[in-house]
């Protein structure tokens, strides 16, 4: 059982990596990458099913030797519902007081690529974040450090 946790850990460490990397070379060079928007998808799936399956293990009996690890187990998906909030709230931020409508449709897809540009580095950073959060839910438990 130790080793499908860490291999799933380690699967879902690996996605939001992968996820977090395409974005941030997309936010980089001012580009949609509709990539990162799959990638971001089955990382956030990934992550749920390690929570799921960390959660069936402490039902099933078999808990951490440091409480800090449970900690870790759940922060990722707080960390990602914060995230979609802030990607949620990023459209009022670039529009501010303009009705979109008004616009002329040029500008209407220069705000919208500003939109996704900005959901993108939000999306990012929560990718390295949740990453992170899983790594050291892996080594609380695994003993690894």
């Amino acid at each position: 059982m130790h080793s499908t946790y860490l291999a799933l850990g380690l699967a879902v460490i690996a996605l939001n990596l992968i996820a977090g990397a395409t974005g941030a070379v997309a936010w980089l060079r001012h580009r949609l990458a509709i990539a990162f928007w799959y990638l971001l998808r089955a990382a956030q799936a990934g992550t749920l099913v390690f929570v799921l399956f960390e959660t069936v293990l402490y039902i099933g009996g078999h808990r951490a030797d440091d409480g800090l690890h449970y900690l870790y187990v759940l922060l990722p998906v707080i960390a990602s519902l914060l995230a979609e909030g802030m990607r949620g709230a990023s459209a009022s931020q670039e529009l501010g007081e303009v009705d979109f409508k008004t616009l002329s449709e040029e500008q209407q897809q220069e705000v919208a690529t500003l939109i996704v540009r900005r959901e993108t580095g939000v999306m990012t950073v929560a990718c390295f974040v949740i990453a992170f959060l899983v790594w050291r839910a892996v080594t609380t438990d695994a003993g690894l450090f």
